[in-house]
């Protein structure tokens, strides 16, 4: 009986639905109406209809709140105002999975630095769902020939809601600078995001029940929405990997490891799903790696996280809000590219080597072009003086070094009364439902033995005593995996004042810290725009390259820089002063210049 429309229902089910509450003497009321809103009923608005008497007004009220058990819900939000989201959303978001996110800050250790940034992933990922929303509804009216369901409607808001539920304290510090070290492993965010997903559609009784009210098909639909959180990765994609320092932080960069949900339940699945068939499928099957839709919506798997051209929701979202919390301008006008996105069927020359059928793609138009090149530069604005923040970078690290020490004294009760420590949490979903920010201020408040040295270092950060900036070199050529232990060996030798007698001042390598910070518009050395697809008012159905100098020659030449920053643990005037000499007097072949902090 339920519509694929939420809150709406035919005439005919309005009529099935008074026969069976014994209140079919109304149905004429209801004749008027081709399509019944229900949530347009109230009292007031059945006793204009002219039903009496109240028992009976009540009684239809009754039925329909059967049938529709929770209302859309409107959130007050400041960056994208009055965001209406759809009943199934709000459930979601009432769950302990999706509740967690409240304690998980944006920005990391950011807000320890911009005292503006204490907005968390819980408003971010509702301000994702609803952009996603908006995105497909408007290219569903545009373009109708697209055949965009409701489902899929509601299937590409659950995964733009649900996209970050698999973080962890401090955001992207925990699985890029402290899982790598504490268990010598790759692990991405998106991983988990897609086991918290399964979890919190299981652990939460009556959800897949809701879900399939709404019109949802599990067996279909909940591979869908975990492809849409976590893309799989091309045979390409994983020859081209190689081993670079640390990864800029942004989310948008979605890691792309190959997807799948755990496990659908039985009765709610004509076929099995796991890990090991959907890795199979995207290694057979690499002119369409999918399997909750097919090729024909291959522009439903771009709105989320976009691997062709790096433009999604995700990043509209983050990218306004983060600069309104930040106090930076955002050129980047999301609101504008909506209004000019369509559907347009596009050439790939070659994926993972292969040729390919024509896939439909999500492109712009051509005037928009400006308008695409404020948005990676924001993203590049952001990295520069936000995310890689100098400060930043180095309090993430120390907050990362004070988990790693405090890693097997952290105990966290999971499934069936398991004790799991902060690095091992990640491997079962109800521990890491327990693990947020919060673990900070649990080292930092401990009175434990074994946690204080930990404590010592938060409590640096707490005092602002944290290590100081030296100054930064801009990398030549390509990084490697050896750059950093050499810089830090050259730095140790390196006497400050170079001259006969010149006595050493007992610093070593471990007396510095070197991290790398790589800058770009999102595409590596590449030019962003190169992976776009645009389209003219003339002919709508015919895409094009536009290339950077079409554009403008004001335009960046170079997209990508790799930087070196140096920082000294000791912090007394004496030892400060002395690191500084060594840096001053580093081999300049490092780099063509480099940048000492100022005095």
């Amino acid at each position: 009986m339920a519509s694929k429309n939420y809150g709406e229902m035919s005439m005919a089910d309005m009529r099935k639905l008074l026969k069976e509450n014994g209140l079919e003497k109304w149905a004429d009321k209801f004749e008027e109406k081709s399509v019944i809103k229900l949530r347009e009923f109230n009292d007031a608005v059945l006793t204009e209809m002219g039903i009496d008497p109240p028992e009976d007004r009540q009684k239809i009220l009754d039925s329909i709140l059967k049938i529709w058990p929770v209302a859309p819900k409107v959130f007050n939000d400041p960056i994208h105002g009055s965001m209406e989201l759809h009943p199934l959303l709000v459930k979601i978001i009432d769950t302990p999975q999706f509740q967690r996110l409240r304690y998980i800050k944006q920005l990391g250790a950011g807000y320890l630095v911009y005292p503006g940034a204490s907005h968390n992933r819980f408003e971010h990922s509702i301000g994702v769902a609803y952009l996603a929303g908006e995105l497909v509804k408007a290219l569903k009216e545009k373009q109708p020939e697209l055949n965009i369901t409701d489902r899929d409607i509601l299937c590409v808001q659950i995964a733009g809601l649900c996209h970050d539920l698999g973080h962890g304290p401090f955001s992207h510090l925990f699985d890029q600078m402290f899982i790598p070290k504490a268990t010598n492993r790759t692990w991405k965010h998106e991983d988990a995001s897609v086991k918290m997903f399964d979890r919190l559609v299981k652990s939460n009784g009556d959800l897949k029940e809701m879900m399939e009210k709404y019109g949802l098909e599990l067996s279909d639909d909940l591979v869908f929405i975990g492809e849409m959180i976590k893309p799989p990765k091309t045979q390409e994609e994983r020859s081209d990997e190689v081993e670079l320092p640390p990864a800029t932080e942004d989310e948008a960069e979605r890691s792309s490891s190959s997807t799948g949900l755990q496990q659908v339940p039985e009765q709610h699945s004509a076929k099995a799903v796991n890990l090991e068939e959907t890795l199979h499928s995207v290694q057979s099957s690499p002119q369409w790696p999918y399997e909750g839709r097919p090729k024909e919506k291959s522009f439903l798997y771009e709105i989320v996280a976009n691997k062709t051209s790096g433009i999604d929701v995700d990043k509209f979202d983050y990218f306004a809000r983060d600069s309104y919390h930040l106090g930076i301008k955002n050129n980047f006008d999301h609101g504008r590219f909506i209004k000019f996105a369509r559907v347009c069927d596009v050439d790939r020359l070659k994926v993972d080597g292969l040729e390919v059928d024509r896939q439909r793609h999500i492109c712009s138009r051509d005037k928009e072009v400006n308008n695409l090149y404020d948005l990676f530069h924001t993203r590049y604005s952001l990295h520069r003086r936000a995310y890689q923040h100098k400060v930043v970078k180095i309090i993430e690290y120390m907050i990362a070094e004070a988990f790693l020490k405090a890693d097997e004294h952290i105990q966290i009760e999971g499934s069936e009364g398991t004790m799991f420590t902060l690095s091992t949490a990640i491997d079962d979903m109800e521990a890491y439902t327990k693990l947020t920010d919060c673990v900070f201020d649990q080292i930092l408040n401990s009175t434990e033995d074994n946690l204080k040295k930990a404590k010592e270092i938060l409590t640096k950060i707490v005092e602002r005593k944290h290590y100081r900036f030296l100054g930064e070199i801009r990398h030549k050529g390509t990084p490697n995996k050896d750059d950093i232990p050499q810089l830090k060996e050259e730095l140790a030798a390196a006497l400050p004042f170079p001259r006969e007698g010149a006595q050493a001042d007992g610093l070593t390598q471990e007396d510095f810290v070197v991290l790398s910070a790589t800058m770009d518009y999102g595409s590596g050395a590449e030019d962003p725009i190169e992976s776009m697809d645009f389209y003219s008012k003339k002919n709508p159905t015919q895409t094009f390259k536009i290339k950077r100098e079409q554009v403008s020659k004001l335009l960046p030449v170079q997209f990508s820089e790799t930087l070196f920053r140096v920082y000294s643990k000791k912090i007394d005037p004496k030892s400060l002063e002395a690191a500084r000499g060594h840096f001053e007097q580093l081999n300049p072949v490092w780099s063509d210049s480099h940048v000492t902090e100022s005095r």
